[in-house]
């Protein structure tokens, strides 16, 4: 089971490797991971930054998940 859960995350990584060279192509239409977070950055919901918000509280999720021993 644990080999099988390592090969999943290294699944993914390879995955958002691939997406992510793609998107850095020359006139790809594809946005890199640095669109990606500058459109959810900039989201706001009248005064209060939701966006900012959610991606502080994603961050926070991984690094509790993943992370903390």
């Amino acid at each position: 089971m644990r080999a099988l859960a390592i090969g999943g995350f290294l699944t993914a990584l390879l995955l958002f490797a691939a997406v992510e060279w793609a998107a850095r192509r020359e006139g790809s239409r594809i946005p890199s991971l640095a669109d990606v977070c500058a459109f959810v950055m900039r989201y706001e919901v009248g005064p209060v930054p939701v966006g900012r918000i959610g991606l502080f509280g994603f961050w926070w999720w991984l690094g509790w998940h993943f992370l903390a021993r």
